[in-house]
């Protein structure tokens, strides 16, 4: 599978943030990102309370999308924005807080180390503080997409990522909703691309999900079906 010897730095690598509705965790997850990295950017996807304020009181540069358009693109708008802008790697990072920003560096070491253009988050090596039936989910969708994509990658359903230029082009095209991180995966794997698995800490609050239990997961059989037919 394709990879490169890529030498990330801080000063080359931007992030972006999904957000919608997010405005009572979003500041304080841009402000420690900002304390890793320059430049961080916000895309607001249609929010209707303070998500786009506390945004821009915390520093991040600012998409605003009129309607809620999905997550998926509010990732692709942040990857296009900082593609345009010459950045060689885009970190994803949730708005909710289930993400330390303080370990941005993991992705940047393990880009450096394995050569990968896409990393991925791996929240299974300790899955003490997570729901059990969080669990089992991510366990059996993990195994069910690992296997679409020809290759092991333990933890698919975790947002927090990055991702190479080079790679990007290649992603922009997909679905529109959550579905659309399991798409990408697909789509870096059809192109040969190797994807690496960093292990990080598994933080929930009381953040509420914004996934549909029965809508969504139609989406995701949806989405292996159509793959599997490829």
């Amino acid at each position: 599978m394709e990879q490169r010897n890529a030498s990330p730095g801080r000063q080359g690598t931007a992030a972006v943030i999904p957000a919608y509705n997010e405005a009572k965790h979003l500041g304080d997850v841009v402000r420690r990102a900002r304390a890793e990295l320059d430049h961080v950017l916000v895309v607001d996807d249609g929010s209707t309370d303070e998500t786009a304020a506390q945004a821009q009181a915390a520093g991040a540069e600012l998409i605003v999308h009129p309607e809620n358009r999905g997550k998926g693109e509010s990732i692709k708008a942040g990857l296009r924005y900082w593609l345009e802008r010459d950045f060689t790697w885009v970190v994803i990072l949730d708005a909710d807080g289930q993400h330390r920003p303080e370990e941005i560096d993991r992705m940047l070491s393990a880009a450096e180390s394995t050569g990968a253009l896409l990393l991925v988050g791996n929240r299974m090596n300790d899955v003490s503080s997570m729901p059990l039936v969080r669990q089992r989910v991510n366990r059996y969708m993990s195994e069910k997409i690992s296997r679409v994509c020809g290759q092991q990658i333990p933890d698919t359903q975790c947002g927090f990522r990055m991702i190479h230029r080079d790679l990007i082009p290649i992603v922009l095209t997909g679905t529109n909703r959550f579905d659309y991180e399991t798409e990408m995966l697909i789509l870096a794997s059809r192109k040969n691309f190797r994807i690496g698995s960093v292990p990080i800490t598994t933080v929930y609050s009381d953040e509420v999900s914004s996934i549909h239990p029965v809508r969504d997961t139609l989406r995701f059989f949806k989405l292996m079906r159509r793959y599997r037919k490829i």
